[in-house]
């Protein structure tokens, strides 16, 4: 896979390893928050972009990290924006972080088994 700076779209099961949650409360979020929407293509797989992976990564530090209710997330996402654009959150890796993380330990591995 590419690195996610090179990516445009992204399937589900990338975005649930890239953000850390599950395939299904990705698809139960997408019901509950107005704000995540993310196009299927002509198949009808979900196509996630680099906006619809920041999101996520919102939401579950809302959810995770700070212990709103989901109402309660939904309503600061909302409110942010229609607010002034600031992030919600300072701190908190980004989603395109987190894969080249991801990426990386993928090569180190590979070289630990190469030398072992």
């Amino acid at each position: 896979m590419a690195r996610a700076g090179k990516k445009l779209f992204y399937k589900i099961g990338e975005v649930s390893k890239i953000c850390g949650v599950e395939p299904h409360v990705l698809r139960y979020w997408e019901s509950e928050f107005t704000l995540l929407r993310p196009t299927k293509n002509r198949a009808g797989q979900r196509i996630y972009r680099k906006k619809d992976l920041e999101l996520i990564e919102t939401i579950k530090h809302l959810l995770y990290d700070q212990g709103f209710t989901i109402a309660g997330a939904n309503q600061k996402l909302l409110e942010r924006s229609k607010g002034d654009g600031m992030p919600l959150f300072q701190g908190a890796a980004k989603a395109s972080e987190r894969y080249a993380i991801l990426e990386i330990k993928k090569e180190v591995d590979a070289i630990l088994q190469i030398l072992g």
